[in-house]
């Protein structure tokens, strides 16, 4: 849900709220009209709070797991007393440690596809020159991404185990559609997220040649946000509360804690009690904030230009261009200030740590790390996967309510 999107909706609220006080002035009983009958959802006017609603649990989906998979990953170090956060720091998590993240990412799936066959039944012919339309098949796309890039399997709406690419093939045909419609109502930034967005499932579906013709047609400063808010514990961005309001997670112990803390990519700071470093929750671990997300309604990046010049250069580190890699990494750390020009490195080894380093500062604490890094291990490129859990698995309560399932 878009900031004026949301803006615009509760100004609505409160005007018919306003109306409903000044035409009952007298009348002090109150009545509660109970849930919204879902029928009531089929109707025009329903379709950009449906649409609205797809932004909403695709942020909610995503919030959790940009924490925990930032533990996961290695971006961030465990410092206070949540159980599920320290299996996930040490890579042990189970189904019992995934029920959370895995309904809230299933639910963004199912909200934004269960929405879209909705809109199809009440738009009918307007269906595809509805402004909403582009929207909801780039939520529906994104939502499966996620999915891909996390879990170990993928399971649809109480199907059977299946492989975890049949998320990227949904985000694809999903992402293509988005991509299609946008373009025809001349919408240039749905266009261009869906690019980036079909750019990265390309690559994971081994067509790189796509991947980069998709890459190469995004800006280079293109950004486009899923949306966090001030209002209810359900629009918090959940990273802000645990490292903002408290101290649960922390950049000390990572990689990034032994980086320049100045780097815009992957900002954090020391935190001190008087002359003394503050430390987490749990009384011990010394705690570094990062600074990336200050406020609970900050925004998390779901694509942007600097993450397609470095999946152009991935590709051509692949293809054996060294030289063609660092001026793409070069090109993508040009879209930020103050950061230096790379020199080619000497070797291929050197150039895969390089271009490792530059796509984890890229894309940090964005639930997009464990992805790489179990792809990369996979490849041999990469061993700080080696020995721990490299995706979450089926949740104890998908396992629990789905006949087709057995462990």
């Amino acid at each position: 849900m878009t900031n004026t999107s949301r803006f615009h909706i509760m100004r609505g609220a409160a005007a018919l709220a306003s109306t409903v006080l000044l035409a009952t002035a007298c009348e002090m009983a109150v009545t509660n009209p109970g849930p919204i009958p879902d029928a009531a959802l089929n109707t025009t006017l329903a379709v950009p709070a449906i649409v609205n609603g797809m932004s909403g649990d695709l942020s909610l989906g995503l919030g959790g797991i940009v924490l925990r998979s930032g533990l996961a990953s290695g971006e961030l170090t465990a410092a206070g007393n949540f159980a599920d956060e320290g299996f996930f720091y040490t890579g042990t998590f189970t189904g019992l440690n995934a029920n959370t993240d895995w309904a809230n990412m299933q639910r963004a799936r199912w909200t934004s596809e269960s929405g879209l066959e909705r809109m199809k039944t009440v738009l009918g012919s307007a269906f595809e020159t509805n402004g909403d339309t582009p929207r909801a098949y780039l939520y529906a796309g994104f939502a499966n991404r996620l999915l891909g890039e996390m879990t170990c399997t993928a399971v649809i709406d109480g199907g059977p185990a299946q492989s975890d690419s049949v998320y990227f093939q949904r985000a694809d045909s999903l992402f293509t559609r988005a991509y299609t419609l946008a373009t025809a109502r001349s919408n240039t930034s749905v266009a261009n997220a869906a690019l980036a967005g079909r750019a990265s499932i390309r690559a994971w579906l081994g067509n790189w040649t796509g991947a980069v013709a998709d890459a190469a047609l995004v800006p280079n400063n293109f950004l486009f946000n899923a949306i966090y808010g001030i209002g209810t514990s359900r629009e918090n961005l959940y990273m802000a509360e645990q490292t903002i309001t408290r101290r649960e997670v922390t950049v000390w112990g990572t990689y990034w804690a032994t980086q320049s803390k100045l780097d815009p990519r992957t900002p954090w700071d020391t935190v001190k009690t008087g002359s003394t470093l503050t430390k987490g929750q749990d009384g011990k671990t010394i705690f570094f904030r990062q600074m990336k997300y200050l406020a609970l309604g900050s925004s998390v990046p779901l694509v942007k230009g600097a993450e397609m010049l470095v999946l152009r250069a991935e590709y051509a580190l692949r293809s054996g261009d060294i030289a063609g890699m660092t001026t793409l990494l070069n090109t993508a750390r040009a879209q930020y200030t103050g950061l230096a020009v790379l020199t080619a490195p000497t070797t291929t080894a050197a150039a895969w740590t390089l271009l490792q380093r530059e796509r984890g500062a890229v894309l940090w604490l964005e639930a997009r790390s464990l992805w790489d890094m179990r792809r990369w291990n996979a490849e041999g490129t990469s061993t700080f996967l080696t020995g721990r859990n490299k995706c979450v698995p089926v949740s104890d309560n998908e396992y629990a309510s789905n006949a087709n399932l057995r462990k």
